[in-house]
């Protein structure tokens, strides 16, 4: 796992921001989606904080309705959900190997019937798609994408390499003490963001109070950027047993 921190200036709510970036290397973790449930099986709000003790990052995963996790929702090989529908709503697939990919929402149907799939949830909207491309809607007024909202942004996406990464900005006005303000980027800027640190696909996930981000060091440090919301489903990382 590498980490670093970009400062980034821009327009309005974005004229100090501070931008997390993750990378991981899929084939040297396990990648899995957590949630938690009551003993009478009812779902429970999950944060980074109820990551395991083992887990060398943790973050919110997808979007969420008030009825839990929004989108195709795969555990351990079984389909917990129905895939969501919207061309923009790709979905991050683990596969049995433990390779990572970002399928496209025209392409779920076809992974969600073969035997590849361990780990997948669902989210919108792309912001790269095919190798690094701009979908129109981001770049193009009308097409039902805010291009103009600023938020407290959170966004995961695979390089050439076959890398994974995750970036959580955070506002840094008046030196942080209002990091969890739900001020940031557009969704245009973070797809720009992503590409400039060498994503070939990406898509957001829930941001604004939801975003956050948990990050355990080979020294023991624990460095977590938390949301000020709870969320029905998170994705972490956990060593990769030898041999695996």
């Amino acid at each position: 796992v590498r980490w670093g921190e970009l400062q980034l200036s821009g327009d309005g709510e974005a004229w100090r921001i501070r931008a997390i970036i993750v990378r991981l290397e899929p084939a040297l973790v396990r990648l899995e989606t957590r949630s938690l449930r009551r003993s009478d099986g009812r779902p429970l709000r999950w944060n980074v904080d109820s990551a395991p003790a083992e887990a060398i990052v943790a973050l919110n995963a997808g979007q969420f309705t008030s009825a839990g996790p929004w989108g195709w929702l795969v555990k351990d090989g079984e389909e917990r959900r129905a895939p969501g529908r919207g061309p923009l709503a790709p979905a991050l697939v683990v596969d049995t190997s433990g390779a990572v990919e970002l399928v496209p929402a025209d392409s779920i149907e076809a992974a969600r019937h073969g035997p590849a799939a361990r780990q997948a949830f669902q989210s919108y909207p792309a912001l790269l798609a095919r190798d690094g491309e701009i979908p129109r809607p981001l770049r193009q007024a009308g097409l039902g994408v805010d291009l103009e909202h600023r938020d407290a942004r959170l966004a995961i996406g695979v390089d050439r390499q076959g890398g994974m990464l995750v970036a959580v900005t955070r506002f840094e006005g008046l030196g942080g003490a209002l990091s969890n303000l739900p001020f940031g980027l557009t969704t245009p800027e973070m797809a720009a963001l992503m590409g400039a640190l060498g994503c070939r696909r990406a898509m957001l996930l829930d941001g604004g109070i939801s975003s956050q981000l948990l990050l355990r060091l080979p020294d023991g440090e624990t460095r977590a950027w938390r949301g000020l919301r709870q969320v029905p489903l998170g994705l972490v990382a956990l060593p990769r047993p030898p041999g695996t």
